[in-house]
């Protein structure tokens, strides 16, 4: 039998490491090439920007409708706390705790690693 694989198949090696992403068993690499923790203000003007962004588009519908319909502020008023929430779960989305491939929870530092 000979050693040479066949034509352009990959490595068992290579499958073996895109089952294993796959299944989120292996940590992947940071797009950036920075493997560095953000810092407290990055995570701070990050979350400011989503709330007041989500906010302000809230309020710019609410206006607009209100506007568009000659209701002055009833759609501001539904629009405002829709704003709102759509902030606080974009927030949560981000920076919510991970679910593995299992369903447990996993934390940034717990890489799917077995013990």
């Amino acid at each position: 039998m000979s050693e040479e694989q066949g034509g352009g198949e990959p490595s068992f090696e290579e499958r073996l490491r895109a089952a294993r992403e796959r299944q989120g068993l292996e940590p992947r690499q940071p797009a950036s090439g920075t493997d560095h923790e953000p810092s407290a203000l990055g995570i701070g003007l990050r979350v400011a920007v989503e709330l007041v962004s989500a906010l302000a588009v809230a309020c710019a519908i609410g206006w607009g409708l209100d506007r568009l319909f000659g209701t002055r502020p009833i759609f501001l008023i539904v629009f405002v706390p829709l704003g709102g929430a759509a902030g606080v779960l974009n927030v949560w989305r981000e920076f919510a705790p991970r679910q593995g491939p299992s369903g447990k929870t996993r934390q940034d530092g717990d890489r799917g690693a077995r013990r």
